[in-house]
């Protein structure tokens, strides 16, 4: 732990609480400014435009980012360069004639992806988390951060019917009280954002009933956060029969959203629940509207998704449109989606995104070369369980970590094998009973751990993409 925040962890509620809203008042001045409601209006207004207006406007962006980047990003000039002096006389201009990046090659010299003529001390430095040593340092200029800004107010809340005006709450990763902290208050109030940023680190059945009481008491109009922790949230609420609490929407970040997750926490809340999808490099987003459908982001970045079967997710490569000070081209996120050509009923011409799966390594491989991704239907099924993890260590081996519920029978265990084994075929299970799942550094929950190691996946003639060498990682931050 940082000398300042063991600090600050020692300051009382009140202070603490002041320290945060200066903070907001910083991030409120860096992310917005007096063109913030324009932003907002033009970014709405483009959802209708069509499919040729769209691919004129990125079809230009993309040029001028491919030729600043060739030309003034030093890892990329030098690529180029390189090639020259083999011989090499193919067009930068054409996005296919450029090699995929991998997060190897990003993280180990990531001030070689800023423009020359950017300053690094005047640009927002944004330091992600990462499981295994992932993590990535990223650099964007204040007008590529309101831009980012605007957009998110359009898409994750507009089409909710909120604003960041509006008393809001956030379960994420923040350590914003010590996690060994056994009394309340688990949040802090950020007077300057509106919001109060809540720990998920602290939903045990114990404290979810100061939890409840702290979003009626400081009027909490919408949550947003990590569908584990708002579902843990939410379950408990409905375990305690509290009805109390309505929100205008519970919006879901950093993690997948299964649909029993989803269920609970609108039965709980009174509420929608909206699923987003994003990544702190910014190449890639999308959100969900009132139809339930997945839509993307045009100006985020353009996809391209490897070759799937008609019902599978695929791997996608990203290059960002936004952020030009740092571009980022043909970049392996590490996520599995599955987009779709087909319209909405919702009426917007944004291009859709009909599954996310998260993370390629967030899947199990069987023995026959498929990937599984989502589980959560196999643990919706009536087995009386919270929560669980699957822990793949071999094609043979998996070890199922749960969380029992009140309705929960040994032999349950049985029946939820044989509904495992219909998905990944025949396997070895080690069921392990647990208080809890463990979170990662950054309170994320992963339902499905891969510990099968890349080499050996790589070798696979089958194999998801050979010669990747990135560890195992998270879905995304």
């Amino acid at each position: 732990m940082s000398f300042p925040l063991s600090l600050y962890h020692r300051l009382p509620p009140g202070i603490k609480n002041a320290v945060a809203s200066l903070r907001g008042h910083y991030l409120n001045r860096l992310r917005y400014d007096g063109r913030t409601e324009r932003l907002v209006e033009e970014a709405l207004e483009r959802e209708s435009w069509s499919e040729s207006r769209w691919d004129e406007w990125r079809g230009q962006r993309l040029s001028y980012l491919l030729e600043r980047a060739a030309t003034r990003v030093p890892y990329y000039r030098d690529l180029w360069a390189e090639r020259r002096r083999k011989g090499d006389r193919s067009s930068w201009s054409y996005l296919e004639n450029w090699p995929v990046l991998e997060k190897v090659e990003l993280r180990a010299n990531p001030r070689m992806f800023v423009a020359d003529d950017r300053n690094l001390r005047r640009m927002f430095h944004d330091h992600t988390s990462g499981t295994t040593g992932s993590s990535l340092d990223l650099w964007m200029s204040k007008h590529v951060v309101r831009e980012w800004y605007a957009l998110w107010e359009a898409r994750s809340r507009r089409w909710y019917g909120v604003s960041r005006r509006d008393r809001w709450a956030i379960l994420g990763g923040q350590l914003v009280v010590p996690v060994a902290q056994t009394k309340q208050p688990f949040w802090v109030w950020n007077g300057g954002m509106n919001q109060l940023y809540m720990s998920s680190y602290h939903l045990s059945p114990a404290f979810i009933p100061a939890y409840l009481e702290a979003l009626q008491n400081y009027r909490i109009k919408y949550l947003l956060g990590y569908p584990s922790a708002m579902y843990a949230l939410a379950a408990g609420a409905l375990k305690l029969k509290n009805r109390e609490l309505r929100l205008e929407v519970a919006i879901a970040n950093a993690e997948p959203l299964y649909e029993h997750q989803k269920e609970t926490i609108s039965e709980a809340f009174g509420c929608p629940v909206r699923e987003t999808y994003g990544m702190a490099e910014i190449v890639a987003a999308g959100s969900e509207c009132e139809s339930g459908t997945m839509h993307q982001w045009p100006e985020a970045g353009l996809i391209e998704a490897a070759a799937s079967g008609p019902d599978e997710a695929a791997d996608i490569i990203c290059t960002g449109l936004i952020n030009d000070d740092m571009p980022l081209i043909r970049y392996r996120v590490g996520d599995r989606l599955k987009l779709s050509d087909a319209g909405c009923s919702c009426g917007r011409n944004l291009p859709l995104i009909a599954k996310v799966e998260g993370r390629s390594d967030d899947v199990l491989y069987t023995v026959d070369g498929r990937m599984i991704g989502r589980m959560d239907p196999v643990f919706k099924a009536g087995f009386g369980i919270l929560e669980a993890q699957i822990i793949q260590e071999s094609l043979r081996d998996l070890e199922v970590l749960f969380v029992p519920d009140d309705g929960f029978h040994t032999e349950n265990l049985e029946r939820l094998a044989h509904a495992i084994r219909q998905r990944v075929g025949d396997v070895e299970i080690d069921f392990r009973r647990v208080a809890e799942i463990p979170r990662t550094d950054r309170g994320k929950f992963r339902a499905v751990v891969c510990r099968i190691p890349k080499a050996e996946i790589a070798a696979w003639p089958s194999g998801p993409r050979a010669g990747s060498d990135q560890p195992n990682e998270l879905r995304r931050d």
